[in-house]
């Protein structure tokens, strides 16, 4: 398994700044490109780490969640890493190894390593290796549903969870953190696979929002009324209902990283 991560760097001045990034009113395509040394963030509470910040809530847009791709440099992390109380996360781990620490519960996370952590739990995470360490992190802030507690903190790897695929193909399925019939969860961030030739055949059009990452291989996927090429390292940011559907291209697996938010009623008014 291979799990891609932002270049970084910074492109020669011969390279053609023409690109496929597209921002519209439905969904935002950001390639792998555009992530570069000069557009990351340097956050509060972190030492020796700079984060690409690839989605944000914005008004009229994608309202939920925020996604980052963190990059802790040898002996960096930190003690206070969330300052919204009441925000959950999930890590994933791309490269490297990090100790993480949950409500005062050590975790060593490699690569594949997949931790939830839910609102309100104090956690740190660290580099104590020689390498970089790198990973994904979506934080939202959570959402209570009455007769339901937030769920508990757990840390597992992609490499222990199975691959369900759907009723009629082998070549589409989808690797589950959480049960979807647990109503705790107020979102599921999972990694969905097809094998080449594999695809979405129908335009999905749905109330979720969605954050897709690819983690490896390529696809022509649809975004709204445009079919577009994807490849590793490459983000697509979708508002509710924008139509979606895909076509893994290639000779390896098409693979990403997929937030969702779920299990919850429409809010029916502003600021609810």
């Amino acid at each position: 398994m291979t799990y891609a991560f932002p270049m970084g760097g910074l492109p020669e001045q011969h390279v053609n700044p023409e690109g496929a990034a597209v921002f519209t009113e439905a969904y935002a395509l950001i390639p792998a490109i555009t992530m570069r040394d000069i557009v990351v963030s340097l956050l509060p509470g972190w030492n020796k780490t700079h984060a690409w910040i690839i989605a944000r809530p914005m008004t009229g847009f994608a309202e939920t969640f925020a996604q980052y791709a963190v990059e802790v440099e040898p002996q960096g992390g930190s003690e206070t890493p969330e300052p919204d109380p009441g925000a959950e996360a999930v890590l994933f781990v791309a490269r490297g190894r990090g100790r993480l620490t949950v409500a005062g519960v050590v975790h060593e996370l490699g690569e594949g390593g997949y931790a939830y952590i839910p609102p309100g739990i104090a956690w740190s995470i660290f580099n104590h290796s020689d390498d970089v360490l790198q990973f994904h992190w979506i934080r939202k802030r959570y959402e209570a549903a009455p007769g339901f507690s937030a769920p508990e903190a757990f840390v597992t790897r992609e490499q222990d969870e199975p691959l369900n695929t759907m009723s009629n193909t082998d070549k589409w399925g989808t690797t589950r953190f959480v049960d979807v019939e647990d109503l705790r969860h107020d979102m599921n961030v999972n990694i969905v696979t097809f094998q080449p030739g594999g695809r979405i055949p129908f335009a999905e059009t749905h109330v979720m929002e969605h954050g897709l990452y690819v983690l490896q291989g390529t696809a022509r996927y649809l975004l709204n009324q445009d079919w577009v090429d994807v490849g590793p390292g490459d983000f697509m940011w979708l508002r509710a209902f924008c139509p979606q559907a895909c076509i893994a291209t290639g000779d390896e697996p098409f693979r990403y990283l997929l937030y969702k938010d779920v299990n919850r009623h429409a809010k029916l008014g502003l600021g609810e």
